[in-house]
């Protein structure tokens, strides 16, 4: 099969094509390289095997070209930040998909499967239970003075603290901010087009994907990058609130698998998935592994009481629906951060980009402290 994959430059995309190329596809990639992901250009890592197209999915024309002769698309290009500029959500991730289907349906392409790239950014805040009765609720944004109480957890109408429950596909979404908001919109497109016009389409919502290849440079993604850094030049990372929240973090490997099982399975065609790690983690707990993994003069995570405003308490995506085709996340944390650090050790030039990310949200207010705002 000729397989299109877009961001096949990127974190999950250049694995994927690796994997497509190892197991005989013909492939395509599409990627328009953007600063600041891509500041050293066309990666060493990429694939010699695959074709590539410079070129962005706003554009028209280059979709044109890059479907030609294609029969599968996995479409991971996207815009994934917490940045203000919030057009640019919309402009890539939404209007960038519905180009993808316009091509194909003025084209008449054949095109047997589209696995579109979706997130668990979509779920918000995410599914909770109320400890008293066991119902479930889904709350929205903690409010900022409840945050500056430093009361991290959602807290319901009677004083309890809610405990977080595992999001299923069919519970409801609510994303809280521009990215979230941009994949449920490029979900909804892309599920609807691929029905109306008969071009099988299958979803898949990430969890946290952690593994060698991540950017160095995105100001908001990345536990295993920001952390395994610190372990790297011996300084302690920030574990952001009380250090508590939870979160499910998955393997770029078993997502790989995931992607190549959606793009070859009928089943899937108009369904949603998640791709989550199938086990909760703090990310204080989450730190601790990194340093006990890195060795040496790593240290745990320190909490200086600052929050990051708009961010989600916990968020756990529930994966047994995927798994009823077999698939299962195989790899744990610890095989993360062990594959991210020996990539990590091959790196130079890695200095001045420890505190970009931590400079980069503060500038923007995203990061902010409960003593600053006291």
């Amino acid at each position: 099969m000729r397989v299109l994959v877009t961001g096949g430059a990127g974190f999950i995309g250049s694995h994927t094509v690796d994997a497509l190329v190892a197991a005989g596809h013909e492939v395509v990639v599409l990627d328009a390289f953007r600063r600041p992901v891509h500041l050293g250009g066309i990666p060493p890592y990429l694939n010699p095997a695959a074709r590539l197209l410079v070129g962005d999915v706003r554009d028209k024309a280059t979709w044109a070209e890059a479907l030609e002769g294609v029969e599968g698309v996995i479409h991971l290009a996207a815009y994934q930040d917490y940045l203000p500029d919030f057009s640019t959500f919309f402009t890539i991730n939404a209007a960038g998909t519905a180009l993808l289907y316009e091509v194909a349906v003025e084209q008449k392409l054949p095109l047997q499967k589209v696995v579109v790239a979706s997130s668990q950014a979509i779920y918000g805040e995410g599914k909770y239970r109320l400890p008293s009765t066991g119902e479930f609720c889904f709350p929205d944004n903690r409010p900022e003075d409840q945050l500056l109480r430093r009361e991290w957890e959602h807290i319901a109408p009677n004083g309890e603290a809610l405990e977080p429950a595992w999001n299923a596909e069919s519970d409801p979404v609510n994303p809280r901010n521009p990215y979230g908001l941009s994949k449920q919109a490029q979900e909804r497109i892309a599920i609807s087009l691929g029905r109306s016009y008969g071009i099988p389409t299958t979803c898949a919502r990430y969890s946290i994907v952690q593994g060698p290849r991540q950017s160095f440079y995105n100001a908001y993604s990345g536990a295993c990058r920001i952390f395994c850094l610190h372990a790297h030049f011996g300084r302690p990372p920030v574990a952001y609130e009380d250090g508590l929240a939870q979160r499910d973090f998955v393997n770029i490997q078993d997502v790989v698998e995931a992607n190549l099982l959606l793009l070859e399975r009928e089943e899937t065609d108009g369904e949603v998935y998640n791709v989550g790690g199938g086990r909760a983690y703090t990310v204080y707990e989450f730190g601790e592994i990194v340093a006990r993994v890195a060795g040496g003069e790593a240290q745990p995570p320190r909490i200086p009481g600052e929050y990051r405003y708009g961010d989600t308490r916990h968020i756990l995506s529930d994966v047994s629906k995927l798994g009823a085709l077999g698939w299962q996340p195989k790899r744990g944390v610890e095989d993360s951060v062990r594959a991210y650090l020996t990539w990590l050790g091959e790196q130079v030039d890695v200095e001045d980009i420890l505190d970009y990310a931590q400079k980069q949200m503060t500038r923007l207010g995203v990061v902010r402290s409960v003593e600053t705002k006291s």
